[in-house]
């Protein structure tokens, strides 16, 4: 798991690993364990990937960004990024707009879809946001999604976590990298969703791939803790679920 962090103190931290693992690789001959060589030629790279995703994006200029607000305000003020949200509660359109502090989404795919809907979900102030992708930043990516080009080659779930948290440092982020569509990739990712006595940790799931193999593993996962699942227009606690209302069709 990695959460969203910060950048100076951790970027020393990772720089320390990173010279501690270039100094292993440069003590050992070029006839000798050679695999192990590779291995730790691969955890340099994955360390320079995360001090990348710490240290790449920082405010340009003199603009800064913003402290957490520990409390929302309905106040209309230039200086409050929620005046805007707080005025649907005072339309009437919410009753306590606050309570999407305590909401904890779960958000498996950041592609087209689903960096849309972190980011919207980011800006909104949700509580917590859970974010699973295998994949990783490309330039073929920059055309459609929120990625910046110097986040080339970074994990999806990091880059999208680096860029929300400096939208809004009050959501609380958490990036896996995993495929949720192999044994060992359910499993995390079943018992990632529910906390230590089994119990569902998030209110809602988005499904956000472009598989069926994907939707599938997702509608087990949620099925069996009856999380509300969005984007596929089913609600478990209301509906059948995307099993039984997406049936297999085969064209002939």
């Amino acid at each position: 798991m990695a959460e969203s962090r910060g950048s100076d103190g951790q970027a020393g931290t990772l720089r320390d690993e990173l010279e501690s693992l270039q100094d292993q690789v440069n003590s050992m001959g070029t006839t000798k364990i050679e695999q192990q060589a590779k291995e730790l030629q691969q955890q340099i790279q994955e360390l320079r990937n995360k001090m990348e995703a710490a240290t790449a994006i920082q405010p340009s200029g003199s603009a800064q960004g913003r402290g957490k607000v520990q409390k929302m305000s309905g106040e209309v003020i230039d200086s409050n990024p929620y005046s805007r949200l707080m005025a649907l509660q005072r339309m009437g359109i919410v009753q306590d707009y606050e309570r999407i502090r305590d909401q904890t989404i779960a958000i498996v795919g950041i592609g087209g879809v689903g960096s849309v809907a972190a980011e919207m979900l980011t800006r909104c102030g949700v509580g917590r946001l859970l974010m699973y992708d295998y994949d990783k930043v490309e330039l073929a990516n920059m055309n459609r999604l929120f990625f910046r080009p110097e986040q080339s080659g970074l994990t999806k779930t990091d880059a999208a976590a680096q860029t929300l948290s400096g939208i809004n440092p009050d959501v609380q982020l958490e990036s896996y990298t995993m495929n949720i569509t192999t044994i060992d990739g359910f499993e995390a990712f079943k018992s990632n969703i529910c906390d230590s006595s089994g119990e569902s940790r998030v209110d809602m799931v988005l499904s956000c791939v472009d598989n069926y193999e994907a939707r599938m593993t997702i509608n087990q996962a949620g099925a069996s803790q009856q999380i509300s699942m969005q984007c596929e227009r089913v609600r478990l606690q209301t509906t059948v679920c995307y099993k039984m209302s997406c049936p297999v069709v085969t064209w002939r």
